[in-house]
């Protein structure tokens, strides 16, 4: 005969003491309050900080552009940044003549609380004299028969006249080239800078203006660099591209034409004419 089973007996619930219940109260307080002790300091950092600011130079801008600009970004007058150039002791090489037209070096700055516009200018002169003062730099110079000055010149040059890296090197080999042969440069991008503009319409009456920097009438480099080049526009200046060439023209976007040849330079520059009309409608 089978056994009976034995009498279930109930489940007791526990139920924490009055002492108990308080230990476990304030134990929940204390950790609610350690956790905000650390979040919301984190959070409240987090929302002060925000965002890093920055001031961005592009490559080819004139020092008229970076002054503007610095001074934009900063919020201080018109003109402060310009001003603060004699002030501001920048390590810029004696041919410069403390003009920093070449040596605001294209990049990405930090704006960082208290900034100045004498502070930003030092530190792109800084980064230009990291970015050019390498011995490759100062070799390549050497090897063109030019100081790093007159390269930081030719680079400024390279940088407005070329649309890609290797029609810098090309536009690099038809200065050195003119130079060797006593030609004026006659670069459009030199007489843009005497007037202040950007165009790609020159007039007779526009190369015959009377400045230095007219390297239509006048043979040489222009006295200063006619912006501030970036680095692939410095490795054109001091490894241009080996050929013959003494003319070019950029006929159509993409397309810049590059020859030894005068009468083939007249036909290139008749196609560039006739693209121009048709795309203003004329």
């Amino acid at each position: 005969m089978a056994n009976e089973s034995p009498t279930t007996r109930p489940h007791r619930r526990l139920r924490p003491t009055r002492r108990g219940r308080l230990v476990l109260f304030l134990g929940i307080v204390l950790v609610l309050g350690v956790a905000a002790a650390v979040l919301v300091p984190l959070l409240t950092r987090e929302a002060k900080v925000g965002p890093e600011r920055t001031l961005v130079i592009p490559e080819g801008w004139r020092a008229s552009q970076v002054y503007a600009a610095v001074d934009k970004a900063l919020d201080v007058a018109p003109g402060t940044a310009e001003k603060a150039v004699g002030a501001a002791e920048l390590a810029l090489p004696a041919e410069a003549k403390g003009n920093p037209e070449g040596y605001l070096f294209p990049a990405t700055y930090p704006l960082a609380s208290g900034a100045t516009p004498a502070g930003l200018l030092t530190y792109m002169v800084d980064t230009a004299g990291r970015r050019f003062g390498g011995d490759h730099i100062a070799a390549g110079a050497r090897r063109n028969n030019v100081s790093v000055h007159r390269t930081v010149t030719i680079a400024s040059m390279v940088q407005a006249e070329a649309d890609t890296t290797d029609d810098m090197a090309k536009v690099a080999r038809v200065i050195y080239n003119r130079l060797a042969k006593d030609m004026p440069l006659q670069m459009d991008s030199t007489l843009n800078y005497a007037l202040n503009r950007s165009t790609l319409d020159t007039t007779v009456g526009d190369t015959r203006i009377d400045s230095p920097y007219n390297s239509y009438e006048r043979k040489g480099l222009p006295p200063t660099p006619i912006g501030n080049p970036g680095e692939q526009a410095m490795e054109a200046a001091i490894t241009p591209t080996p050929g013959p060439w003494l003319y070019f023209v950029t006929v159509a976007p993409g397309d810049t034409r590059f020859t030894d040849s005068y009468a083939e330079q007249q036909k290139n520059v008749e196609e560039f004419n006739r693209n121009r009309r048709t795309a203003s409608g004329n």
